[in-house]
Parts: C-alpha cells; structure tokens; sequence
C-alpha cells in the first residue's frame, strides 16, 4: 500500500519532456513543482556542500541626514546570484534562453534571507507593484534583482566638526544559514558602481569600498536571534567629507567680524562707559545667538568639538575686552599720579594692578637712596601730633632737622611734606660748614616718571589695540593647522 502511493505520486507529477512546447508559465509551474522543488530547502542539501551567493549593487542615490540624526538614505539596486541545480532546463527546454518573473517568481523558488544590520527603516521601491525581477538561466543560475530604499544608522564622530570625515556603511548578514551552510561574496569586477547622476549637497564623495567579513552569534548577546555560529557578513563602506563653505560662510566668518567689532572699545575713552559697554554685550550676544543657532543641528555628546573650541576662542576674545574695558575704567577713575621706575608694561601693569605693594617697594628704595628721609619718619612724636588732620595720611607733615654751623648755635626746623619727599624721589640736601665738618657721601640718584591715571588707561587702550589682533591672528593659525593638518 505504502509503495502505491509512492507511485501515485510519482505518476502525478507532471512530466518537462518537449518543454519548448509550453509557455513560461506553463514551463515554471513544471519545473518548480512541489513534487520536485521544495523551496524551503537549500539548492545543495542532497549534496551538503556550500551555496555561494554573489552580490553587487548599483547607488542611485546617497543623502545624509543632518548630523543630529547620525543616519544617510540611501537608494540602490541590490543582485544576487547563485546557482540553483534544481532549476536547471537545458535539457529540458533546450530553446528556452531564459526565464524572468518578477514578485510571482519569487515566491515559487528558494531565495536567501539576507538583512541590513544597522537598518532603521526599509522598503521596496515601487509604483504600481516592487520593483523586483528574477531570471533564470538554463543552467539553474538564479540572478535576483531589487530597487530598495533604506534609512541606515551611522555612527559619526564629530570631534573635528564641521571639517570632519565620516565613514558611512552598509552591512549585509546572513540571517538564517551559517557560514558553513552558505557563503556571501563580493562579485570579483565593479561589485559596487555609482550612479554618474549622483550629487551631495553638504558633502563630497571621498572614497568607496567593500569588503567581506564572518560574524560570530551566541546565545548570549541574540544578535542573531539566539542562533550560535559564524555568519558570513558583507559590507560596502564610504567616505563622506563635510563641505564647510556653508559653515565659513554661516559661521566662522561672521564671527570673526564679530570678534574685531569687539575691539572698536579700544578706540573709545576710557570714561565712554556707555558705548564701551552697549558695544561689549552686544557683540558678546550677538555670536551668543550665532553659535546657539549652529549647534541646534549637532547631536549632544559627551566630547568636545571642533567648532566648540572656536566658540571657547571667540568667547573668550569678546569677554577678553569687556574685562580690559573694566580694568582701564577702574584706573581711569583714580586720583594718585603713579611714579614709575620705568615706562614699561611690567611697571605700569605692577603699579596698577598692585598699587600697595608698588607704592610699598618705592617708599623702601626711596628710603635705601636717601638716608635723610629715614630720619624724617624717625619723627615719631611729630608724626603723631599732625596724624590729627583729617585730610589723611596723604596730606601729614614730617619734621627734619639739619645742624647748621656753629656761629649760628640755633637749630633751624624746616618742614616738608612726606608726600614731597617721595614725589622729589628723597633727595635732602645737607648745608656744609667752613670745612670743620665732613660733608656725607652724595646719595645714588634714581630717575623716577610720573603717569597719570587717565595717561595709564590710554597707555592700555593703544597696547590693547595691537595685542588683541595678533593673539587671535596666532589663535587661528593654531585652530586651522589643527582642523586641517592633525
């Protein structure tokens, strides 16, 4: 009974003699019948060897997203082919060149499961019906074509944002049948080729290439959906440079106006408070905006980036000449001339910055050069009878005494101003005698200038003028080696 049926249903299938005779339809409902093709089953399983699918595509068309997205879109026409023994109709249907379907073809024949492993989101494309298409050549090789489009996840690295370079890719995975089983490969000539029609806006096309790889799944991190086993994996990468004309335009240049508008301060007296100010904060604002509009477009990450270390530049330029219009306002508002040993930056900045402890070193210098002024202030009862005067200590008066000669034999008590004495660097000089006393040794003269407060400010204001573009000159020069060379 059992053998009957056998028979039945090897009598039942239909017969491919004269093949020619039929149509395709006819031909394919035929050669793909159930009683002689199961396609669930791999072309090799009576022969247990590995199925080679080969794979090429064809780019239409790539757009990346903006980067907050760290995604692109891409449109392509993906080919399989491999060799499918069972379908084989040479002998069948000797005349027959080949066999094309389309989705109804598909369902009736064995086609790998492949899959993008850092899909988003795919589709067929299509109007009327997908856009795919499957011939089959007499010798049993299947050539699977489809339009796809697909949102896959780059994963960028912006740290030289916007002069950066991103690699962008495409991975291909074998989702049921192992390495052992089945085997992805490149195609050996052109596997991937561009559409001469393709243009990027806000970037340009560096660089393509492809590459083949095997991916190792587990049960432990279900990758492959809890299957173990190595998965073969193909993968087409590119490279995408950031067109930074917008971003020079949009950005870098305006802000580089924005900066030097900032120094039109040092132009301005020392006492403009108003202007200085109104001019200080809005410029400060004003790239405040500029910068916060261009980063609304980046993704927030933990590291920093190139365009933040301009904006910590450009920040730091603008709050750089808000705090020197603060100093040179503060200086111009004093009343005390400053005596400078010398006119330099090291003297001006210490008298003003310290004005104690400078007034502190003059008063001991003063006091090492002119003996006659420690004997002043040895004067201590006088001091303290004329420390009463409410004008301050500024305005107290100090009491020398000097011996005149002998014929004379009344001592003579001038007074001086302590404040004169500083002011005429402690220089005293002693009346000699007849010769019965010795004159003392001339003390050491010192050159000392006097600058006013407000001479001071605008003595700041002019150095200011030529420091702070050369400082931002060799800032950018450090900022676009390092964009453009590292």
């Amino acid at each position: 009974m059992k053998y009957n049926f056998r028979q039945n249903a090897v009598l039942e299938c239909p017969s491919l003699d004269n093949g020619d005779s039929y149509t395709q339809s006819e031909f394919l409902s035929r050669l793909a019948h159930e009683c002689r093709y199961d396609r669930l089953l791999l072309p090799t399983y009576q022969t247990g060897e590995v199925v080679y699918v080969h794979a090429s595509a064809y780019v239409y068309f790539i757009q990346p997203a903006e980067a907050h997205d760290l995604n692109f879109k891409l449109h392509f026409l993906l080919q399989l082919r491999w060799t499918d023994a069972r379908l084989a109709y040479t002998l069948y249907s000797p005349e027959r060149t080949k066999i094309i379907g389309e989705n109804d073809l598909r369902q009736r024949i064995w086609v790998p499961h492949l899959y993008m492993s850092n899909e988003q989101s795919s589709s067929l494309m299509g109007t009327d019906s997908k856009d795919v298409l499957i011939s089959i050549a007499p010798d049993g090789e299947v050539l699977f074509s489809r339009r796809m489009q697909a949102v896959l996840y780059c994963w960028m690295n912006l740290q030289k944002f916007p002069f950066d370079e991103q690699k962008c890719s495409m991975n291909l995975e074998s989702w049921k049948y192992n390495a052992s089983i089945l085997r992805l490969m490149w195609e050996k000539n052109n596997p991937v080729r561009l559409s001469s029609e393709l243009h990027l806006t806000e970037y340009s096309l560096l660089d393509y290439w492809t590459n083949e790889s095997v991916v190792r799944g587990d049960i432990v991190n279900m990758r492959l959906g809890g299957r173990s086993g190595n998965y073969s994996a193909l993968k087409f990468t590119f490279k995408l440079g950031r067109e930074v004309g917008y971003y020079l335009m949009d950005y870098f240049i305006p802000s580089m106006m924005i900066v030097a508008m900032s120094w039109v301060t040092f132009w301005l007296q020392a006492d403009a408070s108003a202007p200085r100010i109104t001019l200080g904060t809005s410029t400060m604002l004003s790239f405040i905006t500029l910068a916060s509009s261009q980063a609304k477009t980046l993704p927030k990450v933990s590291y920093i980036k190139a365009s933040e270390i301009w904006f910590l530049g450009c920040i730091g330029f603008i709050f750089s000449a808000l705090v020197e219009f603060a100093f040179v306002n503060t200086i111009w508002r004093r009343k005390k001339v400053v005596n400078l040993k010398k006119v330099n930056s090291k003297y001006i900045l210490k008298s003003t910055l310290t004005p104690r402890l400078a007034r502190k070193e003059l008063q001991k210098e003063l006091r090492e050069s002119s003996p006659q002024l420690s004997k002043s202030r040895s004067c201590s009862s006088l001091q303290q009878e004329t420390s009463s005067d409410p004008a301050g200590p500024g305005y107290n008066n100090y009491l020398t005494v000097h011996s005149f000669p002998s014929a004379m034999n009344l001592p003579t008590i001038t007074t001086q101003s302590y404040d004169d004495l500083i002011a005429s660097g402690g220089r005293q000089h002693r009346p000699g005698t007849d010769g019965s006393e010795g004159s003392d040794e001339p003390p050491k003269h010192h050159t000392w200038t006097q600058m006013t407060p407000q001479e001071i400010a605008t003595w700041i204001d002019k150095r200011s003028r030529v420091m702070f573009p050369i400082l931002f000159v060799f800032f950018n020069i450090i900022y676009w080696t390092f964009v453009y060379c590292l």
